[in-house]
């Protein structure tokens, strides 16, 4: 089974890795047994050049089968993050709620004047006495990738609010961050030219996703529990994040139904919630309760 090449987002193959599976799934905060059962169930209906989109949705439902909605919930953020789209603004908002849950103190579409030209900053964020300008690649698919381009666009941006005779206009540092990956190029180029880098999984010890997980700072379009339509209506009035939806009056504002309600705050708690502190079967217990 090892030996059965899959075809990740970008078209390259690899052989398929179940460690990588049971891992995502573990993140997510499945149990061993039930990791065991989705590995096992899609080990035996692997094709060969089977796409990691369709592996992953198998997962995400045989979890939603098995009765853990919002582990699924938590094992589904990438694919949440690109539902944010398909404008990168809602996802500019959501890097923002991330720096915020770090100290960081930020602000969204700002003007800047540089030494040579005026600037919009996607976001502004400032902690420590640094000022970091930040420009926000959004990708809607899986495949997509922020190239050298990009970083070269970055890099010559930022170093001219470096310079930038105002000091309200003065930034200490450029960053890139998009929420797929980078290619070789690009990376290769930053490295050269300290350009700072936060993708999906880079740098490895502390990228994007680490610190959604950190934080618990999820977006809302990772809720099972709550409508297409409904998640729209909520990115539509800048509302981002799952911990955002925790009264019951907001989501009556928005359409939801009453009955639904528990249903949707409890996930949305879970989420937010610490692993020590979650409990995907007390939620289970009231989704059920709530259909």
């Amino acid at each position: 089974m090892t030996n059965i090449l899959i075809t990740k987002a970008d078209g390259e193959r690899e052989p398929f890795d179940p460690r990588k599976l049971d891992i995502s799934l573990s993140r997510a905060g499945a149990s061993e047994a039930s990791r065991s059962h989705i590995v096992a169930r899609v080990q035996h209906e692997l094709r060969e050049g089977m796409r990691t989109e369709d592996i992953y949705a198998h997962a995400f439902d045989y979890l939603k089968d098995e009765g853990a909605p919002a582990v699924a919930a938590r094992y589904s953020i990438k694919r949440a993050i690109f539902a944010l789209g398909p404008s990168g603004f809602p996802f500019e908002q959501f890097l923002a709620e991330v720096l915020r849950a770090h100290g960081w103190r930020t602000r969204t579409g700002v003007a800047l004047t540089g030494r040579c030209a005026p600037h919009e900053v996607d976001v502004l964020a400032e902690k420590n006495g640094k000022r970091v300008g930040i420009e926000a690649k959004f990708h809607n698919v899986a495949g997509g990738k922020t190239d050298i381009k990009d970083a070269l666009y970055v890099k010559a941006r930022y170093d001219d609010l470096a310079h930038a005779p105002e000091s309200s206009s003065r930034v200490d540092e450029g960053w890139l961050v998009t929420n797929t990956r980078f290619t070789r190029n690009a990376i290769r180029y930053a490295q050269c030219s300290n350009l700072m880098l936060l993708g999906w999984d880079y740098p490895r010890n502390r990228n994007l996703l680490s610190m959604i997980e950190e934080m618990r700072v999820h977006p809302l379009t990772a809720l099972t529990t709550l409508s297409d339509g409904e998640k729209r209506r909520l990115l539509d009035n800048n509302i981002v994040l799952c911990r955002s939806v925790q009264t019951s009056h907001l989501l009556e504002e928005y359409g939801v139904k009453p009955a639904r309600i528990p249903q949707v705050i409890e996930e949305a708690k879970y989420l937010c919630a610490p692993f020590a502190d979650a409990s995907p079967a007390q939620f289970t217990h009231q989704a059920h309760a709530a259909a």
